[in-house]
């Protein structure tokens, strides 16, 4: 299987199944969601290997920063356009990467980043991770750099 490959592979594997996802709309889109008070999620698939998320984000609704623990991943933006700021050693860059429908970004593990809706529409992205999420760790941003504030243990 390819999850068990070096990571390089395992990247692309995450990138490609996010991709292939997102481009098929007519399998999930039915089933999306769009809240208000706080950013939509449904897990699509999960195995000891990997888990699969599908998310919706109204305009301004954002993630903060955060990584994913251990777990490498890749998004896509499936409908509309997200805005990914990285925070590499610590330090969150100037200015956002705009993604727009069709775009993908994988990551190892420990990736730091902000991801965020700052279009006026609504967008629907897909996510991968491997292994499956089992800790999060959310940021704020200080003059220093990035500290952290709180750890999330998987009750998703």
């Amino acid at each position: 299987m390819p999850y068990r490959t070096p990571s390089l592979v395992r990247l692309s594997w995450l990138a490609q199944t996010a991709q292939q996802i997102a481009s098929s709309p007519e399998d999930w889109l039915d089933q999306v969601h769009f809240d208000t008070d706080e950013r939509w999620y449904l897990r699509l698939a999960q195995d000891e290997e990997h888990e699969i998320w599908l998310l919706s984000w109204l305009p301004g609704q954002h993630t903060g920063f955060h990584d994913h623990g251990a777990s490498a991943g890749a998004f896509a933006v499936a409908l509309g356009s997200l805005a990914e700021r990285a925070a590499p050693y610590g330090r969150p860059e100037h200015s956002p990467r705009e993604l727009v429908q069709g775009a993908v970004r994988s990551f190892g593990a420990n990736y730091v980043h902000d991801v965020g809706n700052t279009s006026d529409r609504p967008t629907v992205s897909v996510h991968a991770y491997s292994p499956p999420l089992s800790s999060m760790r959310h940021y704020e941003v200080a003059s220093s750099g990035l500290l952290k504030v709180r750890r999330q243990v998987s009750s998703w």
